[in-house]
């Protein structure tokens, strides 16, 4: 008898846990709205003190990641296009059943050149990427590169219904494309502030990888304002979250289910997921779907500098305590940042009063401005710090002009042979100056300064004639920054001196 009423007791009190843990559940009709809503999602606390880390991680919460997916996943589309690809010169016949003969970014497949095929030809393909509504009138967003060259553009949702799309616009310099798709009362995800999020947070990306539509994969944010090369106009977000190709165009959401990023890229050795991922912030996504919804592109603010990061000996060749800054290594000419005043050697470490610490920061604080726009920039020039007011021009309308810097002798310190460049060279090279590097050896060598260097400045003081130079390392540095043109490109090399 007792061991009745025990089991009762127990199959009771089984029956109140879970009619209490469905109570708790999110439903997805709790979530769902008409109307994408553009408000920071509530989230725990934020950048504790150091004595609130221990309260903070005792209240840390744990998202309901099944509650996120069956909220978010009607709001998840599918990307197919299809159109023409000229063939490249390095396209090869592949293997049809392998998944990764696609390229990531759901860019155009390698259609790839047969032996009657030459580079150029015209071949048709189709890919596929990933998506998301936000707007219940059929406004979708994007990857740019997802739908390049695409002439013919499907969307299908999560019921499984498919709507031809039209591309409002695409903008390559953040990688955002808008589209339009004929359809009414949709689910829409709800958006969040990208710049609340903060390294360690849960994230959660929802896609079409390989095809395989809506899947899901967590992680967390593992860096915030990542620069990567050719795409410096975004503040990528990097997580841990398995992407992989045909998630690109994808939502990534934060632990309260709001839409933080846009999955755009990985790095990858091998062509799949490899712990790298990276995501543009939904502020920047935004911003520039609003000006492509209002006047069919996207228009971006240019400084025209090249930049570099510092090492530790450039910045003590600077008079730099620490390494931290974007260094210019050239500034183009009529630019906005010629009519400034701006020099190469002079180094960027605040915009607006907002710290710059390497130069990839500079690029996607820039890229977010207005052309038009006036910023402040704090400048370490001459072991000095000065502050300039910059109007910022138009990425559109910047020149595709190179810019601009300035007897056989040989600084015995650096051990280099330098000449003046002849007229031939400066035709060539379109420098107005400058001395080439005809031998190198010791410390420049070790350096990496390599013959046919040509040299421009030593601690950003241009340098006409090797008679400059050997006045200068009279002066007996502890270190040097070279500034070198080298193929086409303008670079700080440090050399510490022996």
């Amino acid at each position: 008898m007792q061991a009745k009423n025990w089991l009762l007791g127990l199959i009771a009190a089984a029956l109140i846990v879970a009619a209490t843990s469905k109570a708790l559940d999110l439903h997805p009709s709790v979530w769902l709205t008409k109307e994408a809503r553009v408000k920071p999602a509530v989230s725990a606390p934020t950048n504790p003190a150091p004595h609130d880390l221990t309260q903070a991680l005792t209240t840390a919460f744990t998202p309901n990641y099944r509650a996120i997916v069956q909220m978010a996943a009607p709001a998840v589309v599918g990307v197919t296009v299809a159109g023409q690809h000229a063939l490249g010169p390095d396209d090869v016949a592949p293997d049809l059943d392998d998944p990764f003969f696609q390229f990531f970014r759901g860019l155009p497949g390698f259609q790839l050149r047969t032996p009657k095929q030459a580079p150029g030809a015209k071949v048709p393909f189709r890919s596929q990427g990933s998506g998301f509504i936000i707007a219940s009138d059929g406004l979708v967003l994007t990857n740019a590169h997802v739908v390049r060259e695409a002439k013919d553009v499907t969307v299908k949702l999560n019921d499984r219904r498919e709507f031809k799309a039209r591309v409002l616009g695409a903008d390559t310099a953040t990688d955002i494309a808008v589209l339009r798709i004929d359809a009414k009362n949709l689910p829409v995800v709800r958006l969040g502030d990208s710049e609340q999020l903060q390294v360690g947070d849960p994230v959660l990306a929802i896609g079409s990888p390989f095809g395989f539509e809506q899947s899901a994969s967590q992680g967390i944010v593992s860096a915030k304002g990542r620069s990567l090369p050719g795409d410096s106009a975004v503040p990528f977000i990097q997580t841990d979250a398995a992407v992989n190709p045909g998630n690109s165009g994808g939502p990534l959401f934060d632990g309260n289910g709001a839409v933080v990023g846009i999955n755009a890229q990985i790095y990858s050795r091998s062509g799949g997921f490899q712990g790298l991922s990276f995501a543009i912030p939904i502020a920047v996504a935004l911003k520039v779907k609003d000006q492509i919804i209002s006047t069919g592109h996207a228009s971006h603010a240019h400084l025209g500098v090249t930049a570099q990061d510092l090492s530790q000996a450039l910045a003590e060749s600077f008079g730099l305590k620490m390494p931290n800054g974007a260094l210019v290594s050239s500034v183009l000419p009529q630019s906005a940042a010629a009519a400034a005043g701006l020099q190469p050697g002079d180094v960027i470490t605040e915009v607006n009063g907002e710290a710059i610490e390497r130069s990839g920061d500079l690029s996607s604080r820039i890229s977010q401005q207005a052309p038009g726009d006036r910023v402040k920039l704090t400048l370490w020039r001459d072991n000095k710090e000065l502050v300039v007011s910059v109007k910022l021009g138009s990425a559109d309308d910047s020149s595709t002009e190179k810019p601009r810097a300035g007897q056989e002798a040989k600084p015995d310190d650096l051990d280099l042979s330098l000449r003046n460049l002849t007229r031939e060279e400066m035709a060539a090279t379109h420098l107005q100056s400058g001395l080439v590097i005809e031998g190198v050896s010791g410390p420049a060598a070790q350096a990496g300064l390599e013959p046919g260097d040509v040299l421009l400045s030593v601690n950003g003081q241009a340098v006409q004639t090797p008679d400059q130079v050997l006045r200068l390392m009279r002066r007996k540095p502890k270190a040097v920054a070279l500034l070198i043109w080298r193929n086409g490109d303008r670079i700080f090399i440090p050399i510490q001196m022996q």
